[in-house]
């Protein structure tokens, strides 16, 4: 196969930007699209060119570090995977593919591909996590919890932090991840001491951080890699209307 590339390439921050034309060749359908760009970048060092940057690590569909956006789809046009997960058999040989960084205010970008998303740390510092010593490790039938609410708490845990909702959305907000993180501890027993403060303080640091409000048009699920329901927004919301009638209670 044969792929064009439009790739968007940005010197740091504060420069301007522009998508840059790159050709690759000899690109065999069972490469992941992160591995096409690593033969990208190969030929580009040979012939004394800066090679293109991008983040990665896992690529496994584990860690959410290759954040791209791919033909106006974060991580592309297949629906649950992640970037590393997408194959060039889903492409033609011949065909124009633009990539892109995530586009956000709340994650600027540090160079080409790559952003800055510790925003989702400093969210994840205000209140995601027990601060309670719940002592050693139990057998699981020490802590009965309803079947319902276990699954449902998996699933919140499944998200990766990889920022595709905030990409995907027209307001760029974040939503989608503060609530997962918020819905996987309100469903467990551990999670109820600081259920109401945590996610006053995460909502908190979200809007410090620039992330724009809900749009409730769905995008961010529709393209998140782990399928992350919009339920989880529903409990953000209810839990934070009852953190706030406590607060002024």
């Amino acid at each position: 196969m044969e792929i064009n590339l439009k790739v968007w390439k940005q010197k740091d921050a504060v420069s301007d930007g522009k998508l840059i034309d790159y050709k690759v060749s000899h690109v065999s359908p069972d490469m992941s699209f992160l591995e096409m760009f690593d033969v990208l970048n190969e030929e580009l060092i040979v012939n004394d060119q800066e090679p293109i940057a991008f983040d990665h690590d896992c690529r496994e569909g584990i860690c959410g570090m290759c954040s791209m956006v791919i033909d106006g789809k974060p991580h592309g046009p297949l629906e649950g995977v992640t970037t590393c997960q997408l194959h060039m058999r889903s492409f033609k040989d011949g065909d124009t593919i633009t990539v892109e960084p995530w586009r956000a205010r709340a994650f600027p970008v540090i160079k080409d591909l790559v952003v800055d998303r510790t925003a989702f740390d400093r969210i994840i510092a205000a209140g995601g996590y027990i601060s309670v010593n719940t002592g050693n490790a139990q057998d699981a039938n020490c802590l009965p919890i309803n079947k319902d609410d276990a699954d449902d708490a998996f699933m919140s845990a499944s998200c990766i932090g990889c920022g595709a909702c905030v990409a995907a959305c027209k307001n760029a907000s974040a939503m989608l991840f503060v609530s997962a993180k918020v819905s996987q501890l309100a469903k467990l027993p551990q999670g109820q001491p600081e259920r109401y403060t945590r996610v006053a303080n995460m909502v908190a640091q979200m809007d410090k951080e620039g992330f724009g409000a809900c749009t409730n048009t769905g995008a961010c699920s529709a393209e998140c890699p782990k399928e992350i329901s919009l339920t989880n927004i529903a409990q953000l919301n209810r839990d934070y209307m009852q953190a706030k009638f406590l607060e002024n209670a």
